[in-house]
Parts: C-alpha cells; sequence; structure tokens
C-alpha cells in the first residue's frame, strides 16, 4: 500500500470520527465547534494529497477560518447555558440519527453496488491557480475591482459607525 493511500484513510477517518464528534457533541457547543474546524482540516488534507491546493488552502481559509470563527462568535454572543434537550429524550434523537446514517449509508452502498466508474484523465494544470488567477485579471478584473471596492465601502461604513458611539 502506498504511503497517500494510508494518509488518505488516516485523514479520512478523522474527518469522519470528529464529524460525528460535532453531531453527537450536543452538550458543549464550543467543542462541537472545534470538531468542525478538526474536520475541516482533514477534508483540507485530502484535498492536498489529491493535488488540489487551491481548493485545500479555500478550505482551510473559507470553512475552518471565516465560517467556524462564526459559529463560535454566534455560540459566545448567544451564551446559551441551559440544555434545549431534555436528558431523557437525548437517546431518542440520537437513534434516530444513527438509523437515518444507517439508511443513507445502505442506499449509498446499493447505488454503488457494482462498483465505482473510471475515473477520466484530468488535463495538466486543470483547476490550478495559475488559470484562476489569469482568468480573475485578463476575463474578470473588472468583477474583481468592484468587489473590492465594496468590501472597502463596508469596512468604511463600519469605521464611521463604530466611531460614532464613542465620540
Amino acid at each position: 500500500m502506498e504511503v497517500s493511500a494510508i494518509l488518505f484513510y488516516i485523514f479520512a477517518v478523522m474527518a469522519v470520527v470528529s464529524a460525528l464528534g460535532m453531531v453527537l457533541n450536543v452538550r458543549n457547543t464550543v467543542a462541537a465547534s472545534l470538531s468542525l474546524v478538526v474536520t475541516m482540516i482533514a477534508l483540507a488534507a485530502i484535498y492536498v494529497l489529491l493535488e488540489a491546493y487551491l481548493i485545500a488552502v479555500i478550505q482551510i481559509m473559507v470553512y475552518a477560518g471565516a465560517i467556524v470563527v462564526l459559529f463560535l462568535f454566534v455560540i459566545m454572543l448567544l451564551n446559551l447555558r441551559e440544555d434545549d434537550f431534555a436528558p431523557g429524550r437525548q437517546w431518542l434523537v440520537k437513534f434516530g440519527a444513527g438509523l437515518l446514517g444507517v439508511f443513507v449509508l445502505i442506499q449509498l452502498l446499493k447505488l454503488v453496488g457494482p462498483g465505482l466508474p473510471e475515473v477520466p484523465v484530468v488535463p495538466e494544470g486543470y483547476g490550478g491557480y495559475r488559470q484562476l488567477g489569469i482568468l480573475l485579471y485578463t476575463d474578470y478584473v473588472l468583477l474583481v475591482e468592484m468587489a473590492s471596492l465594496l468590501l472597502l465601502s463596508a469596512i468604511v461604513g463600519a469605521l464611521i459607525l463604530a466611531k460614532r458611539n464613542i465620540d
């Protein structure tokens, strides 16, 4: 067995275990969000093994960085102390989720039954950051500049609104 196959299985198991840790961790939402970060990093590592470096970086920056930080910010902002689920009903929710997971797994195995189709050969450089950069700064340069001006105006507006309350 090759090293890349071994690493793939290690990262796949890590992603599945941390995803289960996120879903089953009902009481501690901060720990569930940190499990989501581990899941996203494991997925990014799988993308690196597939030589999709741009998608791996986007996976870490957008999902593990921005979205999970937003989740943690909302969790800390809400500061939920009481438990939404009664302790007597948690086993019912977990059992139902497990049953649904088994059903989806059976349907997936029926779908894949005879075997996976053969993967087509990908042309050299397909999906790389070079082609994306060339497209962004030639064909879509006006859209990139409009997005940057929109973000700049949002930052200036947020600063003006924040400074107004200080005086």
